[in-house]
């Protein structure tokens, strides 16, 4: 990384815990990068995302409340595309790793990793080239695909979109409803059916059917506050 990329980079930075929230300030402070936010909340790091338009969001959710990382990652480049966005979780699960990388992750740091570790993954990720700690989750990376009789961790919004889609309801109508853009409501259905196994939305529907889905309550995260106006992404 060249002394003018260290002094110009913008960083958001978001963790559960602000004990490692300080940490993460001073490294990457250490490495001549501008802090332009810091939260607990992963909502409130969507927001400086939008507001502040980073060039890097340090993400770690160790305890999903309505969102997850994976859900992190994709609306945080739905609102800024070419946003680099580094994962840091003491969770070493090849699925969540694949998932994450596969939501447009440039890498995934585990928490036992060293502050070497991280400053290395920050400075390779901004050179746009993936950077995975623990060779042995990149060769335990999965694809997604549920096992025969096996029920798939699908998150709340997938759910959601899920529940809405097999309602026969259209991408524009999904995005609508959430308030979420139509390019975001086709990388969740994306995820949901590789994580399915199946080809498309039709399959996802009968899937929902067969596993009762429809029969349960939706929950509605962000169209519960669809009344007080639409959210930081754009519709």
């Amino acid at each position: 990384m060249t002394v003018a990329r260290r002094s110009t980079t913008s960083a958001i930075l978001l963790d559960q815990h602000p004990l490692w929230l300080d940490a993460l300030e001073r490294v990457v402070e250490d490495l001549g990068m501008r802090v332009v936010g810091k939260t607990t909340d992963p909502e409130a790091a969507l927001g400086l995302v939008s507001s502040s338009r980073p060039e890097l969001l340090i993400l770690g959710i160790e305890e999903p409340v309505g969102i997850d990382e994976v859900d992190c990652v994709v609306e945080a480049r739905a609102i800024l595309a070419d946003l680099t966005v580094i994962v840091l979780s003491s969770r070493s699960d090849p699925s969540v790793i694949s998932l994450a990388l596969a939501a447009g992750a440039a890498a995934y740091v585990l928490k036992s990793s060293s502050s070497e570790d991280l400053v290395s993954a920050i400075r390779q990720s901004l050179d746009r080239t993936v950077y995975l700690f623990n060779g042995k989750a990149d060769s335990q990376r999965t694809s997604g695909a549920t096992r025969p009789g096996a029920l798939p961790h699908l998150t709340k919004r997938e759910v959601e979109i899920l529940r809405l889609v097999s309602e026969g309801l259209s991408n524009a109508e999904v995005g609508k409803r959430l308030w979420l853009s139509e390019p975001t409501i086709k990388l969740h259905l994306s995820r949901t059916y590789e994580k399915l196994n199946v080809a498309n939305r039709t399959g996802a529907s009968r899937w929902a059917h067969l596993h009762g889905l429809l029969q349960q309550p939706v929950t509605e995260s962000r169209a519960a506050s669809a009344a007080a106006g639409p959210s930081h992404e754009p519709a």
